[in-house]
């Protein structure tokens, strides 16, 4: 074949090859061929490379593709490989952002949690998670509610922070948020692969109709669920990542690998924020809501053990009423809430407060929830909520069937 690349400079040092056939390459890409990372001089090119990129062209950081691809050696993936570490070493890339997407198509492939302190970690398993859960799938309640506390099973072991996992929903891979509630299946025909390119697995819910619907039901249901999607990525634990035009509803008509697609397929149309700019700004309200909380940022794994004075827990799991969830509800229960309490109380700030609630309401009917009361506070406000929500009284409120809710306590 044709010489291109690093193969005219030196194959076998800058390529993994399979070693009782050298002139055949190891596909850990899907692309075939796989960089060798194992060799010192392929390693300073990777150093000098990323180097140039944030000191001359003035990137903060990187995410790479294919990530495990890094720290492979001969032997598997290793999370201390001498690449990772001449990365956390140089005085210019320690200070970097370092993203991984932890898999590639080779053996072992799926690394997830296994990449070193200071790296993030794309996480689809709070992707699919979420997915499901609000998709109505029997049994997600734990797995979301996991979720939901940053994924602490994957990344705490490892003495890693919530801040390691990058949550989505939606990427550039995959549908668009408006059409996760809209196609149940990929509509992939117009990139001419016979539509059997793109995952055929989505986790989504068309709500009745594939596609557009003029209907106001199924209207109402989808933009409740879009702002489902976005409350739990942007109210959980972890790093989120939106995609963008998600913000503005935009649609790839269920084409979801529309990366061929240089057109009004894939391309946004921001005049699509005139097109419902109520949505648009729930989404801003959801991200000043994050941004503003500090209970909600805080890079640390609560687990009920720091208590406040008053024996307030940092972190609690409740049913519906108020009552603890004990480990037989998790399977059967869809309905619970997340409290999350402030224990040091250092901060007197008026507009800052000293507990948050996340009220799930995953069943398919209307759901009554009893709020916990905490000491020196003035009452329960709702700052968020993905549908209308009853106010009964300050210690209990309605949510609607498949919504969710944030309510805040403050300073007296």
């Amino acid at each position: 074949g044709p010489t291109l690349s690093f193969r005219g400079i030196d194959n076998l040092t800058y390529y993994r090859t399979i070693p009782v056939s050298p002139a055949h390459y190891i596909n850990d890409t899907g692309c075939g061929n796989t960089i060798n990372s194992d060799h010192p001089r392929v390693q300073s090119l990777i150093c000098d490379s990323m180097r140039y990129w944030v000191e001359d062209m003035g990137v903060d950081g990187f995410r790479f593709d294919l990530a495990p691809i890094l720290g492979r050696t001969s032997s598997g993936f290793d999370t201390n490989h001498a690449l990772f570490k001449k990365i956390n070493r140089d005085p210019v890339l320690n200070n970097a952002k370092l993203i991984a997407e932890p898999w590639d198509i080779g053996p072992g492939g799926y690394q997830l949690g296994h990449f070193p302190k200071g790296w993030g970690e794309w996480n689809d398993q709070f992707r699919d998670h979420t997915r499901r859960f609000w998709r109505g799938d029997e049994h997600r309640t734990p797995s979301f509610a996991q979720s939901l506390h940053g994924s602490a099973e994957i990344f705490e072991p490892r003495g890693r922070k919530p801040s390691a996992s990058i949550n989505f929903i939606t990427s550039h891979d995959g549908f668009t948020l408006n059409d996760l509630v809209s196609y149940e299946q990929r509509h992939n025909l117009a990139n001419g692969e016979q539509n059997q390119d793109g995952h055929d697995n989505n986790h989504s819910a068309n709500f009745g109709v594939e596609g557009p619907s003029v209907d106001p039901v199924i209207q109402h249901r989808r933009r409740r669920q879009r702002l489902n999607f976005l409350a739990s990525l942007l109210l959980s634990r972890g790093t989120p990542m939106m995609l963008g035009g998600d913000e503005i509803g935009h649609s790839q008509q269920g084409n979801n690998n529309a990366y061929a697609q240089d057109n009004e397929t894939g391309w946004i149309d921001w005049s699509g924020l005139t097109l419902d700019p109520a949505f648009t700004n729930e989404v801003r309200k959801l991200l000043a809501l994050r941004r503003n909380t500090s209970l909600l940022k805080a890079d640390c794994y609560p687990h009920g053990q720091t208590r406040t004075r008053a024996g307030e827990p940092d972190i609690a799991w409740l049913l519906s009423d108020g009552t603890p969830v004990a480990d037989e509800h998790w399977q059967y229960h869809r309905t619970f809430l997340m409290l999350l309490v402030d224990t040091k109380r250092k901060c007197e700030d008026p507009d800052q407060p000293i507990a948050v609630a996340l009220l799930i309401n995953g069943s398919f009917q209307k759901q009554p929830f009893k709020l916990p009361r905490i000491a020196t506070s003035t009452g329960w406000q709702c700052e968020f909520s993905s549908d209308l929500v009853e106010a009964v009284s300050s210690e209990r409120v309605v949510l609607q069937e498949q919504s969710c809710a944030c309510m805040v306590y403050k300073h007296v």
